[in-house]
């Protein structure tokens, strides 16, 4: 059987699993971008956090700890919506899987258990939605947690190189 077969079995749940990929994936990718850019621009952010903080401002680490907290949470936007898809997807995955047995016993309600059948479509829409669920849900939790772990180096690091120039 193919893949589109599959998907069409699955029913809306997965088209809405795969509409929830494709945002999670693009998010990730641009994050990827971000952080690549940061790499190369390092210093450009250093100098426009420095150039920031006034001479009376040096000894105001509250000020300077804010600059740098804005910092991070410009680098951290889009990452929430990862976290959400990566939450959501088992969930709506065992949203189809609860549909698909609803349609088991609907069908076997109707029909009886003569013929093995009748209720295997209610199964197979069950398995196929709880692992399109996981499928969406894995490299989104992986992901969400790499950015946020490459932020909290970065934010580390710049917090080191502001603070020896300062």
């Amino acid at each position: 059987m193919d893949l589109l077969n599959y998907i069409d079995r699955g029913g809306i749940i997965v088209y809405i699993l795969i509409l929830l990929n494709i945002i999670g994936f693009s998010i990730m990718i641009w994050k990827a971008f971000v952080m690549l850019s940061l790499k190369k621009d390092n210093q450009k952010n250093v100098s426009s956090i420095l150039d920031n903080i006034s001479e009376e401002d040096k000894k105001n680490t509250h000020k300077i700890q804010n600059l740098l907290e804005n910092e991070v949470k410009k680098l951290e936007s889009g990452l929430t919506t990862v976290k959400i898809i990566a939450s959501i997807a088992p969930l709506m995955g065992l949203l189809g899987t609860v549909v698909g047995i609803l349609n088991a016993f609907d069908a076997i309600s109707l029909s009886g258990l003569g013929d093995p059948s009748v209720f295997s479509s209610g199964i197979s829409i069950a398995l196929i939605t709880t692992v399109a669920g996981l499928i969406v849900a894995i490299p989104h939790h992986m992901g969400y947690n790499y950015f946020i772990g490459a932020i909290d180096k970065y934010e580390i690091q710049l917090q080191h190189e502001v603070y020896s120039k300062l």
